[in-house]
């Protein structure tokens, strides 16, 4: 059941399943409600009937959003209900397309002790939500809180229980949203979407690398593009950094979107192996756009990033960077290699700085720069 929303459908496998029970969650504020409404209007369009049980904001507000969207659907009703039995007994005599419940920490079962949102409540609510999508065949989608630490708030079971885990990613001072898929019974379990949150709500951005490169001045030193992949789908950013001297006794390592031990490993290995010094200097780096890259390719693009930023030479303007570093200085290969050429060719991005697997067919027009070292890596700042 497509949701019409393209960068949704790819992160859910191509729409919704019946029957299907899907975790979204994220931080407060972040979008969660308004993609919804957005997705719940899209469906209500097209005849499908969503149910949307509203615990944590009257009708009347979600009204007003919905009129702020332009979410108009007829097919859309408002169930203020917290009851977890309640709401059961309406959905079943109802029989929705589409049950929405935000958020399942409003939620409790009369049956049990304890507050809405207690671990045992959550638990209960859920477990009563999953039986009624698969006895029933309704496909439902509750929204769920994360803590501090960024995790799913509740029990762990919580996601087991569940068919998909979504979760909704981006910094709420940037325009940009990333829902990123971690569990997905009927889909990858690594694909993302990429929206733009604006005045009207969230638009999906088609062309990503016009995004997180439009703002690159790749005259300054310390920035390196790396085409990073994100389930079946290449993406273009920007990695940053900044070495400077410290006036502290131990030097500043702080990293945004990448690993921080990664950062650690990488300036260990490229002060035994590629003759670069920073001892002395704080450092700092940075995906541009507020995206999070965890795959090890990012151990290229990070290398060049720092060298240029320690000798304060930029990297050439049409160089890309993937591929893991090993503890010896040596760059090891990464899959898709060819997907991520194709991608960076299109964005004039033609010499790369990477380990190609053998058999790897290189596209017209790109060039592969043969390095297999970190020192032949520092070779490029010249």
């Amino acid at each position: 059941m497509p949701t019409g929303i393209d960068e949704f459908d790819r992160v859910l496998g191509g729409g919704f399943v019946a029957g299907s029970l899907v975790l979204l969650g994220g931080e407060p504020g972040i979008g969660k409600s308004t993609l919804l409404l957005q997705a719940s209007d899209a469906l209500a369009r097209r005849g499908v009937s969503v149910l949307y049980a509203c615990g944590e904001e009257s009708p009347a507000q979600i009204g007003m959003r919905a009129t702020r969207l332009g979410a108009g659907g007829d097919s859309i009703t408002l169930l203020p209900e917290v009851n977890a039995v309640a709401l059961e007994a309406a959905a079943t005599i109802s029989m929705p397309g589409l049950l929405v419940v935000d958020s399942i920490q409003t939620m409790f079962d009369p049956e049990l002790s304890g507050a809405p949102g207690s671990v045992g409540q959550v638990r209960a609510c859920t477990a009563r939500l999953m039986r009624l999508a698969k006895d029933k065949g309704i496909t439902t989608v509750i929204v769920g809180h994360v803590t501090k630490d960024g995790a799913i708030a509740g029990p762990r079971v919580l996601e087991h229980m569940v068919d998909a885990v979504l979760y909704f990613e981006g910094d709420r001072d940037h325009a940009f949203r990333v829902v990123r898929a971690v569990k997905n019974r009927f889909g990858s379990a690594s694909e993302i979407g990429i929206f733009e949150m604006g005045e009207h709500g969230l638009t999906g951005v088609g062309n990503p690398a016009a995004v997180f490169l439009g703002e690159r001045d790749a005259s300054t030193p310390g920035s390196t593009v790396m085409a990073a992949m994100e389930g079946s789908r290449p993406l273009l950013v920007e990695v940053q950094a900044l070495v400077t001297p410290s006036y502290l006794q131990v030097p500043r390592r702080l990293a945004t979107g990448i690993d921080t031990t990664r950062l650690l490993q990488l300036l260990a290995v490229l002060e035994r192996h590629a003759n670069a010094s920073f001892s002395g200097q704080d450092v700092y780096v940075s995906v541009a756009g507020g995206v999070r890259v965890v795959e090890p390719a990012v151990d290229v693009p990070l290398a060049l990033s720092l060298l240029s930023a320690l000798r304060s030479i930029p990297v050439p303007v049409d160089v890309i960077g993937f591929g893991e570093i090993g503890l010896t200085g040596r760059i090891r290969s990464v899959a898709h290699a060819e997907a991520r050429m194709r991608e960076a060719g299109r964005q004039g991005l033609v010499r790369v700085a990477a380990k190609l697997p053998n058999g790897t067919a290189i596209p017209t027009g790109s060039e592969s720069l043969g390095i297999g070292t970190t020192v032949e890596l520092g070779a490029l700042l010249r």
